[in-house]
């Protein structure tokens, strides 16, 4: 396939996004490219150094490496302090670049680092998850969790470069890689009826890892999120359509203590509780949100939630970052790529939706 670029346009930082089979070997040129300080620190998991970081060292040269553990468990602010911890024994400074390689909670952990270690320095992402690749190593938004809510921690502080290489999604376990696809989905739900049906059609060749089939749906989610995120860079508009799905999925991690879900399947189950609220208030017609339903079913099983009660979803919906002046701005779905964006949903309304999904009481 050849190499794309997309172009990300925000009032604080416009830079490129590079997709191409192989790019890993050209990091170093490529940051060389970019005028990026020649100090460089990559901040990885153990597993993925392992995978990958042989070739990223021989790209990159003299890069430094810094391990920490990886999972929604860990993405919280003592493992940030070991990214600090590391950095001030190095004696780094603000000519000092930090790379992130790894899945979606690397980048999040790292960027957050690197936006506040110095008051910033520059940050590059290469994200080694399908979810990362189409989704949170684009658009700035860097944090970590908090016991009582996902990602209450965060600022906004947008990449240099962000560097995509479809061809590391191959040693990606299967469960991780279906977790990133849901995020795909999200993106047809809201902004492309055509990458919807893709998905589905394409599944196989897809899973399959068959670049004629991956890169496509890659480069038309970031696309998606760069334009939208180039439209309202700190989500006061907008940007909140991302957000489809996420609401209860991010209630559903919360109240898991992040340790059943991996983020795209509670966004699965988010999705879906969007989608019956939607067709019970008459938003969306019952064949799309059932169309919704049978492609996340399709992908394989969902960890279950029959034991989760629909009145634990609510109390950790009501700490959501999303509550603004005490009110929930939640996205619904009118279409298969098309959206709405209300503040007058009930808990009622909600509730029923998670009882419909399988939620108990």
């Amino acid at each position: 396939m050849p190499a794309i670029r997309i172009d990300v346009a925000t009032p604080s930082r416009s830079y490129p996004v590079h997709l191409e089979d192989g790019i890993l070997d050209r990091v170093g040129s490529l940051l060389d490219a970019l005028k990026l300080p020649a100090r460089r620190f990559v901040v990885s998991s153990p597993l993925v150094w392992r995978l990958h970081g042989a070739r990223l060292a021989r790209s990159a040269r003299k890069i430094e490496p810094i391990l920490v553990a990886d999972g929604e468990r860990n993405k919280q602010l003592p493992t940030v302090s070991r990214i600090y911890d590391a950095l001030v024994k190095a004696t780094a400074d603000r000519s000092s670049t930090l790379v992130t390689f790894g899945g979606g909670v690397i980048g999040d952990m790292a960027g957050f680092a690197a936006s506040t270690y110095l008051r910033g320095i520059p940050l590059v992402h290469i994200p080694t998850t399908l979810l990362a690749q189409v989704d949170s190593s684009i658009g700035g938004k860097v944090g970590v969790n908090h016991p009582l809510g996902k990602n209450l921690i965060g600022s906004f502080f947008q990449p240099h470069a962000v560097l995509i290489d479809p061809a590391v999604l191959g040693t990606l376990h299967r469960r991780e890689f279906r977790a990133g696809l849901y995020e795909v989905i999200k993106y047809g739900m809201t902004s492309s009826a055509s990458l919807f049906d893709r998905v589905g059609r394409d599944r196989k060749a897809i899973f399959d890892r068959e670049p004629s089939a991956l890169t496509p749906i890659i480069a038309e989610s970031c696309q998606i999120k760069a334009s939208v995120v180039a439209q309202d860079e700190k989500e006061s508009g907008i940007r909140r359509i991302l957000n489809f799905g996420h609401t209860a999925g991010h209630a559903l991690e919360a109240v898991t203590k992040f340790k059943r879900f991996r983020h795209g399947e509670a966004v699965a189950y988010g999705m879906l509780v969007a989608a019956q609220l939607s067709a019970s208030r008459g938003a969306l017609a019952d064949t799309d949100r059932k169309a919704l339903a049978d492609l996340v079913a399709s992908l394989g099983p969902l960890p279950p939630i029959s034991d989760l009660s629909a009145a634990q979803m609510l109390d950790a919906i009501r700490h959501d970052k999303k509550v603004v002046a005490g009110k929930l701005h939640f996205v619904l779905a009118t279409a298969i790529g098309a959206w709405a964006i209300v503040d007058d949903v009930t808990e009622k309304e909600m509730k029923a939706a998670m009882l419909k999904l399988g939620f108990r009481k």
